[in-house]
């Protein structure tokens, strides 16, 4: 196709070409400029006379613009592209997140991390770096959060944006954060414990409920000390009653470990009926058990414990509390009986133990202190005939 004709107007640099008006098929001049910029010489459509109202002043007066510096729609294309470019390459929180949700395996975590995320890390943070955050960023997120939040959820969630930062770090995806995430302070070392009187009430209460389940599972976390998910996710084929072990699966801790199965457990669990589910503590359909918690707070109140008494968790801490003061089991037992990763975390209970060995000691230091007094002198009969 041979190229069109090209013709000259009184302004330097503008020309127009004969072309077809769209919609009415009248004949109409397509204007262009041409200049130079940064000594490239470029070519630009103006616009057209009638669709655009251009005019051979307009077309003149677009070039010198264009020349001192705005961009044509042709560089604001190229501008709009660069900056996309610079985009995907970048790794922002939002694309790290995106990436590190999906190595969550743990169904309840990846619910929990996706609503902190998307409630309160995804608008302040997600077009930037990590590189580019600043100390008084997280500072004034954690501020915000602890008006409604409590210390504990506060701490999740900064965690959280720890965890996302580290996970691209580690894959050299992006540079480390250049200051520390301070989090608050948190005093959760709650640690509940019922007395005899407490505890005869609420196995009472226990054999007396209707529902199985609650009471099945109540009775277990007393024998075993066994968490609430830890509970709702076992299986059947999880339970050695030949060698005597239960394992726990995707622990707290994260790695499957073994705890004991005790006479009072397995009599328990030998007692259940298998009902055409995998899991010992089916919910809806079979499936894994999610909630339990009106039955277990019925039982809890009609046993007459205290309101802040958690009624699965505390019976954790029961057993925890229970085999402590024995003082036949050290620490580090009890904390492979609780699965616990971190020593520190069973060190609540040492003052129970302590307590006992304590009591054990002034035993036998009322044993010496008996020895040590003087014995009444036995009089013999004998010397005075």
């Amino acid at each position: 196709m041979p190229a069109q004709k090209r013709f000259k107007t009184n302004y330097p640099g503008v020309y127009y070409v004969e072309g077809t008006a769209i919609g009415t098929g009248k004949p109409e001049k397509i204007y262009y400029i041409r200049y130079r910029k940064s000594g490239k010489p470029l070519e630009e459509k103006a616009g057209r006379q009638f669709q655009d109202d251009m005019t051979p002043s307009r077309a003149a007066s677009l070039r010198t613009r264009r020349i001192e510096g705005e961009s044509s729609n042709r560089g604001r294309r190229e501008a709009t592209e660069a900056e996309k470019k610079a985009q995907t390459n970048k790794w922002t929180i939002d694309r790290l997140w995106n990436l590190y949700k999906e190595t969550l395996t743990n169904h309840k975590t990846r619910i929990s991390d996706k609503g902190r995320y998307e409630k309160y890390l995804k608008e302040p943070f997600e077009n930037k770096e990590p590189k580019e955050l600043i100390l008084l960023d997280v500072d004034r997120l954690r501020l915000k959060l602890l008006k409604t939040l409590s210390p504990q959820s506060v701490k999740h969630v900064l965690t959280l944006l720890a965890r996302i930062v580290n996970y691209g770090v580690k894959r050299n995806l992006c540079e480390p954060l250049p200051f520390h995430i301070k989090k608050p302070t948190v005093n959760n070392l709650k640690t509940e414990d019922l007395n005899t009187e407490q505890l005869h009430k609420l196995l009472k209460a226990i054999e007396k409920d209707s529902n199985e389940h609650a009471r099945g599972i109540m009775k277990l976390a007393l024998f075993t000390g066994m968490r609430k998910s830890e509970m709702f996710r076992l299986k059947w084929r999880d339970i050695d009653f030949e060698r005597g072990f239960i394992t726990i699966c995707n622990p707290k801790g994260g790695i499957d470990q073994k705890i004991p199965l005790n006479d009072a457990a397995k009599t328990l669990l030998e007692g259940y009926l298998q009902e055409g589910s995998e899991f010992v503590f089916p919910g809806q359909e079979g499936g894994q058990r999610v909630t339990i918690s009106t039955p277990v707070n019925r039982i809890k109140k009609r046993a007459g414990l205290p309101d802040d008494f958690r009624p699965l968790h505390g019976l954790r801490h029961v057993y925890a509390s229970m085999l402590a003061s024995s003082g036949q089991v050290d620490m580090y037992v009890l904390q492979k009986l609780l699965t616990h990763k971190d020593p520190r975390m069973t060190q609540r209970y040492a003052h129970l133990r302590d307590e006992t060995l304590k009591k054990a000691s002034e035993v036998a230091g009322a044993i010496i202190e008996q020895a040590a007094k003087p014995r009444k002198k036995v009089v013999n009969l004998k010397d005075h005939k």
